[in-house]
């Protein structure tokens, strides 16, 4: 047991994690308030926290509820950042959750195959039409099923055989992705849609432009819920990096617990896939930067992790809309040009614990 809680951070006291994350917390209500204030249409700061003020408490005219302003403030920009909140939060969790659940430090939500189930559901929708009766949201829906239907076949075949581990789900991850990622292909080649293809490929880069409040009413409880729920499971996850071996010796049988927190992991995914496109390496580098300053506890590391995230993803949104005069340069892009370089830095800088033993 003692390994599963092995500090291997720079910050270990409680004391200091409590401060951090009333600091994280601050910084990212801040960094919100903030941001709300950038974008391609300039707009009188005090103009942008009147419609703000109006629409959370009533707070002067009524025209402040109506008209350009309100519309860019309150209908744009505001719901484009809590959505890069939610997202970050889910992406940087369900990071630190897979990585603990298949054992290895490199893995990131997408790595059993839910993002080839989510492009598989997406290319039909795209370029054969399937669900064009959901209207605009069918790609997002599409994605979704794709994603979570993938898990579901996962964890299906792990189980052929005997009991799901990690190495089982890693190998039927991959297999199903690629298989996916054939069918994808199939799918491409033979439709031979240009336009379609543009399409294709500007969801895969990742977006936040589609972001509503109708949407973020149950994409946003879904995933603070699956944050909170994962948080008190900070005990599992810590044995998980263990070993089931180890675990079942100390009375605890984590199959079902993995099981369920794979399809929970999913289920997240899924919904972020529908609101955003495919949108890597936050839940790769945000639960690897956190580990190194704080170790390798899930009580800390899920919640640093989630905050952390947040406030990162909510400055790269940022960064796509100020970064290019007129346009928006999609955040997948942006995250992967500056994610893997600091990456491959912070791997050459420290060497730290994964858990469960030295790395």
């Amino acid at each position: 047991m003692k390994g599963s809680n092995k500090e291997t951070g720079l910050f270990k006291s409680t004391p200091v994690y409590l401060i951090v994350c009333i600091l994280l917390l601050g910084l990212l209500v801040l960094s919100v308030l903030v941001a709300v204030t950038f974008g391609t249409v300039r707009i009188p700061l005090t103009q942008v926290y009147q419609v703000i003020l109006h629409e959370l408490f009533g707070i002067g005219p009524d025209t402040l509820g109506s008209g350009a302003v309100h519309d860019v403030v309150w209908l744009i920009r505001l719901p484009r950042l809590i959505l890069a909140v939610v997202v970050g939060m889910g992406l940087a969790v369900c990071g630190v959750v897979m990585q603990a659940i298949v054992k290895n430090p490199l893995a990131d939500p997408y790595i059993l195959g839910v993002s080839s189930g989510a492009s598989l559901g997406a290319t039909v929708a795209i370029m054969l039409g399937v669900g064009a009766f959901l209207g605009s949201a069918s790609i997002g829906i599409c994605a979704f099923v794709g994603a979570f239907g993938i898990s579901l076949l996962v964890l299906v075949l792990s189980n052929i055989g005997g009991r799901s581990n990690s190495i089982k789900l890693l190998l039927a991850g991959m297999a199903l992705s690629s298989v996916c990622s054939a069918f994808s292909s199939f799918v491409v080649y033979f439709a031979n849609d240009k336009e379609g293809m543009q399409t294709l490929t500007y969801w895969l880069m990742g977006s936040l432009a589609g972001a509503k409040w109708s949407s973020l009413a149950f994409i946003f409880p879904i995933v603070a819920v699956s944050v909170l729920f994962f948080w008190t499971q900070y005990r599992s996850l810590n044995l998980m990096l263990l070993g089931d071996e180890v675990s079942i010796t100390l009375g605890t049988d984590l199959h079902r617990r993995r099981q369920g927190y794979l399809l929970l992991t999913s289920l997240v995914i899924g919904f972020i896939v529908y609101a955003s496109g495919m949108i890597g390496f936050v839940g790769l580098i945000v639960p690897h930067l956190v580990r190194m300053l704080f170790g390798t506890d899930h009580r800390k590391l899920i919640p640093l992790s989630a905050l952390t995230g947040a406030i990162f993803l909510v400055w790269a949104d940022v960064l796509c809309r100020v970064i290019l005069p007129n346009t928006e340069l999609p955040i997948g892009i942006l995250i992967s040009m500056v994610g893997g370089p600091c990456f491959i830095v912070l791997m050459t800088r420290k060497k730290y614990g994964f858990g469960g033993g030295s790395q």
